[in-house]
């Protein structure tokens, strides 16, 4: 798997690319020619996801107030 910094090369240069209307994409010498835009959704999702499951998540937020007496 790639790490975040890789990941999120990729997904810049996928939006980019999908922003100006470019159905072809080239990063590290790879090429991936996309036929429709819901293709090229489906794998910003998917580059989305993996990016997002490699942060970390908070599970438990613990919140302590007083009314200052």
């Amino acid at each position: 798997m790639a790490d975040l910094a890789q990941l999120t090369a990729w997904r810049d240069a996928l939006m980019a690319a999908r922003y100006q209307g470019i159905r072809t994409v080239e990063y590290d010498g790879e090429r991936v020619t996309y036929a429709r835009d819901a293709e090229m959704a489906a794998a910003l999702g998917d580059l989305n996801r993996q990016i997002t499951g490699t942060t970390a998540h908070v599970a438990v937020v613990r919140i302590q107030s007083s009314k200052g007496l």
